[in-house]
């Protein structure tokens, strides 16, 4: 290990969480929020017009981007799982406030806000800094070179060796910390835009080399696409979805796109602007329900992007815990109150889940083992603690061989231990 601290870094789809370890093993960055301290801080971002502020954008980020938000919400462009596009080409620019920012900008601008709630535990020395990647990333056709570029131009910033290590491998590191046996361990990262696993060999304390992995798989498929198939079960037929609209003298389906990038939420907030607003216009005046189309307006308009997620997130949590919950949304002319049972929330991912077992058996296959090679499952990743995914592994592992802890917080830990080792390139993916 290196005496000069090293910095994990775990920037997420839903939460960025930073540790930093030296020869005194890894400790987690806390940073300030508007009520308390956490070490989790929200991916998102708030931008508001301020004429005080240079190039007339003021800006917040994590819990006070959610406080400035909250507080003036129609003067707001409120942006959240950014990271979803980091690999996409059909992504340039979001517009906010008629500015174009790349990806890499709103990277950057995150990265220092975030910072600067880190009372000066992120401000520089760190010799490396480990940030963790998703082994598929989100998307249709995912461009891991675009990514990568993208990720560097955000990451140059912190003035030191950057590498990039897979998130799961990052947990086994974490997870190693926990165990005194050697074993052969899968690890299941479930975030908000991917699934990711690693097959890792873990040896007992004291090894030359403690962990090494044996095979990686993932798929762009995790919290955020569950939050889409609510969406599209419970909102998206009232927002004109299934309608038809008039084109001259032919009756034909509105297109699909306008719902898919609704019920995504690094797009929705992205939509508005003057020429998706005038689009959706002309589509309310041709359309045969004219009224859905105009409530997919008001909550855009309306910047009601964050309660929307919050209620869909809300519903999702309760089904965690109960068998059934109840389901409340109310903004920009449009109220929904819905009775949802967690079988048919189940039903609704269950082709998600057929995808995610399919990631697992390529994990395992790369391995060249089967499920009873696996001496455990540790599970990480705020979408790990859905119950239909924990039964998957149990089904397939069976429950005692399951592990799970620091579901927010493993991977930035292991990630920063990962860059005490010697030869970081060894795990650098």
């Amino acid at each position: 290990m290196t005496a000069l601290p090293a910095l994990g870094f775990d920037f997420g789809t839903t939460n960025s969480v930073a540790a930093l370890a030296g020869d005194g093993g890894s400790e987690l960055v806390r940073l300030a929020g508007p009520e308390r301290g956490d070490p989790v801080f929200r991916s998102a971002l708030c931008f508001w017009q301020d004429e005080a502020e240079r190039g007339g954008l003021g800006v917040a980020a994590g819990p006070w981007a959610i406080a400035e938000y909250l507080d003036f919400p129609e003067g707001s462009r409120f942006l959240q799982s950014f990271k979803s596009v980091a690999a996409s080409a059909s992504f340039e620019h979001a517009i906010v406030f008629e500015r174009r920012l790349r990806f890499e900008e709103l990277g950057r601008t995150f990265l220092a806000l975030m910072a600067a709630r880190a009372e000066g535990a992120l401000a520089g020395g760190a010799r490396r800094v480990v940030v963790g990647r998703p082994v598929e990333y989100a998307g249709s056709r995912p461009d891991p070179a675009l990514a990568r570029q993208r990720y560097d131009a955000m990451f140059a910033g912190f003035g030191a060796e950057v590498y990039y290590v897979y998130e799961p491998l990052g947990a086994a590191f974490s997870y190693a910390t926990r165990i005194a046996e050697p074993a052969t361990v899968l690890v299941a990262d479930f975030g908000g835009g991917t699934s990711d696993f690693s097959v890792v060999r873990i040896e007992a304390p004291g090894a030359v080399r403690r962990c090494s992995p044996l095979a990686h798989a993932g798929v762009g498929i995790a919290g955020d696409r569950f939050d889409q198939r609510i969406v599209e079960h419970l909102i998206l037929p009232l927002l004109g979805k299934g309608g038809s609209y008039r084109s001259f003298d032919k009756v034909l389906d509105i297109p699909a796109g306008w719902f898919a990038d609704f019920s995504d939420w690094s797009r929705l907030a992205l939509m508005r602007n003057r020429k998706t607003l005038a689009e959706l216009e002309k589509l309310r005046r041709a359309a045969l329900d004219p009224q859905a189309i105009g409530r997919m307006i008001a909550v855009i308009e309306g910047e009601l992007g964050y309660q929307l997620y919050h209620a869909v997130g809300a519903l999702k949590r309760a089904l965690s815990a109960e068998e059934a919950a109840h389901f409340h949304f109310e903004g920009g002319d449009l109220a929904i109150e819905a009775d949802v049972t967690r079988g048919e929330f189940e039903a609704w991912i269950a082709p998600d889940m057929a995808r995610i077992e399919a990631a697992v058996d390529r994990a395992l296959a790369l391995a060249g083992m089967d499920a009873q090679a696996i001496d455990r499952v540790f599970l990480t990743g705020g979408t790990s603690l859905t119950p239909r995914v924990r039964r998957l592994f149990e089904a397939r592992f069976g429950g005692e061989r399951i592990a799970a802890g620091g579901e927010l917080t493993s991977i930035a830990h292991g990630l920063a231990l990962i860059g005490c080792q010697e030869d970081v390139s060894a795990w650098a993916a």
